[in-house]
């Protein structure tokens, strides 16, 4: 047993160090580039948090955080339910499908960049999820988490319509309002959407297998 808790202690403290890794070389690699044209640091920062896949990863990196601190806290003990732990399993997952299914083969980073987008898109959604199906406690999700959960994109995709309108610039090609239209990116959102809800769906069905195997 006791080896069992230092080896999740050791997985939960590697897995926290890469998160937090992985966000610093894309924040990094954002303010140089705008240091480099001599843009406002500010403004990268802006654009740094204007991604969903940063957003997620921060919040994957604060879940695994506060699994690894003892200090008690309110933000700890809410980031630790199992129902705010398993929306942001099942955000990083989108995240990870998005990238890889839609997103991979528009660019091919080299060098800082590639090990970033590798951090962000394969090995974090993989660390984390093993997390929660290792570390999470099971048998206490139910449906009407799934209406929690999606507030967080749909806040996000507010947010990116009302940053694109206002700078002309969108985060993801796929909510270019400039190039798509709206009822096209609307389209699009739908169906990220539609499977943000099956994939949260994939996690209550093995939330409650895993508590009744």
């Amino acid at each position: 047993m006791l080896n069992q808790s230092v080896a999740r202690r050791r997985f939960v403290a590697v897995a926290s160090l890469l998160g937090w890794a992985g966000l610093s070389i894309q924040m990094y690699l954002i303010f140089y580039a705008r240091w480099s044209i001599e843009a406002s640091l500010i403004g990268g920062l802006v654009s740094f948090l204007s991604y969903f896949t940063v957003l997620s990863n921060t919040l994957v990196a604060t879940v695994l955080t506060c699994e690894l601190t003892s200090r008690e806290s309110a933000a700890r003990r809410w980031f630790l339910q199992p129902w705010v732990s398993s929306g942001v399993a099942v955000s990083i997952a989108v995240v990870a499908l998005g990238y890889n299914l839609l997103l991979r083969h528009l660019w091919h980073p080299e060098g800082w960049q590639w090990l970033a987008d590798e951090l962000l898109h394969v090995v974090m959604p993989l660390l984390f999820l093993g997390y929660w199906w290792c570390c999470v406690g099971k048998g206490t999700l139910r449906l009407r988490h799934i209406g929690l959960w999606v507030i967080y994109p749909l806040v996000y995709f507010g947010y990116s319509l009302l940053r694109g309108h206002v700078l002309a610039v969108y985060p993801y090609p796929f909510i270019d309002v400039e190039k798509l239209g709206y009822p096209q990116v609307f389209i699009n959102a739908g169906g990220l959407l539609a499977g943000f809800v099956v994939i949260a769906l994939l996690v209550i069905g093995l939330d409650r297998w895993q508590r009744n195997p």
